[in-house]
């Protein structure tokens, strides 16, 4: 009998060894996501001047836009957005009217510049028939608020319209400082009421210093301050390189100029935590819609000059572009898209109704699909009449090829940014076909929306946007 017990534990483990395994229990997928917000708040921020490549989560090395990221992290981040203007009053215009600068005129700070008339730029003087985001809100029950930092959003130029309260304080490039107090105090008194909120700062514009000043804490040691970062400084290159058409910069104070570029971009983000912080303090963020953007980016001597506006370098055009809706989502979509869709995008998002005539101005295209992981490539377009100093227009086709046409020079410039990403090689010689290809569609885009490229006589001339002197043109 002893020696039949090992025999049995041996049976009784084989046993137990044949025992199916435990049932694996499915885990749920998450449900889809609802993207409809009928009766959200939408707070849209305008991070005025933020180039994409100096943003944590699109590429900067330097931690200076951990707010940001951290809204990427819960949203939805676009990697690939290019403005439609590499300037403020051009840029801002489309994402209110949801056309293209051509359309809605507001391409200049004057609509007439000469030695007897100087007549400001005014949406509803230009296109008056044109509706905008804040219009189509309000009659859809929003309170509607804008709190900015002037200059180029100044609601002189229409950006008022269908706005309830726009605050443009007299002090120009003004920054979150200044914007975001008011923007708090307003949110207090209206915060029980459906709202739209325009939240606007130009904290890291070549014509905005932190209030205390510099720190430079990105700043090389030893380098020898032939620069110290002032707005006079910034001036003065940005004017000489559009006069000489480049800089002569030691690579020092490149390194300099995007140091304290990064250190603006860095407290503005801080700002921007602080404004978020308060805001749910408020109890409204479960309820909110956010957009944040940029106007466009800027030059920090990729291509041999400083500030924007002149150009159409990715630099200037690409900037960041998040929605965060009380859903956690956590997505990044690489395809490229364009701030002409920003309007139709959120008009979709808050499931509002939209006047027949509205929907119908729109150019862009509502991003949902995108949201969704549809594939939404299309040729983008860009362009710049930049104080009439230049007039310049853009293609990007959807795998990366980028055509710049100068038309006061009809010149053109011919990029891979795929395989060159900083557009350092032009290949309009080397590639003729492509760019005759290019070139058809964006005259054909133009042409399209009755803006014939060809009708008329591109001359330079002089229309002022900042107060230092400059220099005018000869037919004045």
């Amino acid at each position: 009998m002893i020696r039949v017990l090992p025999i049995l534990v041996l049976l009784l483990l084989a046993v137990g060894c044949r025992r199916p395994p435990p049932a694996v229990v499915p885990v749920p997928a998450p449900p889809p996501l609802a993207l409809k917000y009928p009766d959200h708040n939408l707070v849209f921020i305008s991070f005025d001047a933020l180039q994409a490549a100096h943003v944590g989560h699109l590429g900067n090395p330097r931690n200076v836009t951990p707010t940001l990221d951290a809204l990427a992290a819960d949203g939805f981040t676009f990697t690939r957005t290019y403005s439609v203007a590499s300037w403020t009053v051009p840029a801002s215009m489309t994402w209110f009217t949801g056309v293209y600068p051509s359309e809605h005129k507001v391409v200049n700070k004057y609509a007439e510049h000469t030695a007897r008339v100087k007549k400001p730029a005014n949406l509803k003087e230009l296109a008056p028939d044109l509706g905008t985001l804040a219009d189509v809100l309000r009659w859809n029950g929003y309170a509607t608020a804008g709190f900015t930092g002037n200059a180029g959003v100044s609601g002189g130029f229409g950006y008022q319209q269908g706005f309830d309260v726009y605050d443009h304080p007299p002090a120009v490039f003004a920054g979150f400082d200044q914007s975001v107090p008011k923007a708090l105090a307003w949110l207090a008194a209206n915060k029980d009421r459906k709202f739209f909120l325009f939240l606007h700062g130009y904290d890291a514009h070549g014509q905005n210093t932190p209030a205390k000043g510099f720190d430079y804490r990105f700043v090389q040691d030893g380098y020898d301050r032939r620069y110290t970062g002032a707005e006079v400084e910034q001036e003065a290159l940005r004017e000489e390189g559009i006069e000489r058409g480049f800089l002569t910069l030691r690579e020092s104070d490149v390194q300099f100029w995007r140091a304290v570029y990064d250190e603006k971009v860095q407290r503005a983000d801080a700002k921007l935590g602080r404004f978020l912080a308060e805001y749910d303090k408020l109890g409204l963020t479960g309820k909110t819609l956010f957009v944040v953007t940029s106007d466009h980016g800027t030059e920090l001597a990729e291509h041999r000059r400083l500030d924007h506006g002149f150009t159409l370098y990715d630099e200037t055009i690409r900037v960041p572009l998040i929605v965060k809706s009380p859903e956690k989502a956590g997505v990044r979509i690489d395809h490229r898209v364009s701030s002409i869709d920003v309007m139709p995008t959120i008009l979709d998002l808050l499931a509002v109704r939209v006047p027949e005539n509205v929907r119908k101005q729109m150019r862009g295209q509502s991003l949902t699909p995108a949201l969704r992981g549809e594939v939404v490539n299309r040729d983008l377009f860009a362009e710049t009449d930049y104080r009439q100093h230049t007039y310049k227009r853009a293609v990007i086709a959807p795998d990366g090829w980028k055509l710049i046409y100068t038309l006061e020079t009809n010149t053109r410039e011919l990029y891979d940014t795929a395989a060159d990403p900083g557009e350092t090689t032009d290949l309009a010689a080397k590639h003729p076909d492509r760019a005759d290809e290019l070139q058809r569609r964006l005259f054909a885009q133009y042409k399209g929306i009755g803006h014939d490229l060809t009708a008329r006589k591109w001359e330079p001339g002089f229309n002022p946007v900042y107060t230092f002197p400059a220099k005018p043109s000869p037919r004045e």
